[in-house]
């Protein structure tokens, strides 16, 4: 990753995009690429110029950013900057990074951009450093060794994640998850379930077995995780 991260300001709003503009300004591991005045223009734009991050707002003519963000494939990672807190569970659901409510400190958006730089820091180590990540479970972060993991299953706006002899649940999506571990070591199996390969005892037909435990194998991704698992096998 280079020194600064990229982003683009979405914002209906001449006042808005000009006040997140000046914040981005003090921060110097920010580098804004440009401003836009709804999702079309960002459209557009992202087209050119792709970025790392989106400061977008929710409520804006046309299509709201929550609409943008379903809609479009591969998106950066957002923060949202709304005066509408309402939307903070679809923001959730979608994965964003942060949600910032109007009117913003600049105390507030710059733990929201250390929050992402934190975020594409970790994502920049080499994955061999990467053997554990600390999850918050019952008010308490708790250190999780990927090595001992069996198998990861999403329940809504959780997820269990299956070990040996016991399992935790911790309030994050499979989406987000599978962004903290090893491609080499995890692969998402279904939409619902994520596995650590080397635990994989026997596949049969559209079902993976890990000790007594039966994981489905989603038609749309058996090929593709057949041969992860085989490739993975050889090496």
């Amino acid at each position: 990753m280079s020194d600064k991260i990229s982003c683009i300001i979405t914002d209906d709003e001449p006042y808005a995009r000009k006040g997140l503009q000046g914040y981005i300004e003090k921060i110097d591991f920010l580098d804004l690429k440009g401003t836009c005045e709804d999702a079309l223009q960002l459209n557009a734009l992202l087209e050119k110029q792709p970025v790392a991050l989106l400061f977008l707002d929710i409520q804006m003519p046309h299509i709201s950013g929550i609409d943008f963000l379903r809609r479009v494939r591969n998106p950066p990672k957002v923060i949202f900057t709304t005066a509408f807190e309402q939307y903070a569970i679809q923001g959730f659901e979608l994965d964003v990074m942060d949600y910032l409510l109007k009117p913003i400190s600049y105390e507030r958006f710059l733990k929201a951009a250390t929050k992402a730089k934190e975020y594409f820091a970790m994502k920049a180590q080499p994955e061999q450093l990467n053997t554990y990540v600390f999850l918050k479970v019952n008010g308490k972060f708790e250190k999780i060794v990927f090595a001992d993991i069996l198998f990861i299953e999403g329940m809504e706006n959780y997820v269990a994640i299956h070990f040996r002899d016991k399992k935790i649940i911790t309030l994050s999506t499979i989406k987000s998850l599978l962004e903290k571990l090893p491609d080499r070591q995890f692969i998402q199996t279904h939409k619902s379930f994520i596995v650590r390969m080397d635990k994989i005892d026997t596949i049969d037909g559209n079902l993976l077995h890990i000790q007594n435990h039966r994981i489905p194998l989603s038609k749309y991704l058996r090929k593709t995780v057949l041969e992860v698992i085989m490739n993975s096998a050889d090496q």
